[in-house]
């Protein structure tokens, strides 16, 4: 596991620089909540780690339930 430090507008760029596969962005911090920005193409999915707990038990069917038009959550 990589563990890094960034402030806020500071991003992380996930794969080859010239062509990243995506970029996180760190959007605002207030007192203990961190906003995350994600800059990934629309075929890769992101979830929080329940929403993906509930894929595992559920299979893949739950995406449609609670997923947008692409099948990722916030």
């Amino acid at each position: 596991m990589l563990v890094i430090t960034r402030r806020e507008g500071e991003e992380v760029v996930i794969g080859d620089p010239h062509q990243p596969l995506g970029i996180v962005r760190i959007a605002s911090i207030k007192g203990d909540r961190v906003r995350i920005a994600f800059e990934f193409p629309r075929t890769i999915e992101v979830h929080r780690r329940e929403i993906a707990d509930q894929i595992l038990s559920e299979g893949p069917q739950v995406v449609a339930k609670i997923g947008g038009a692409n099948g990722t959550t916030s």
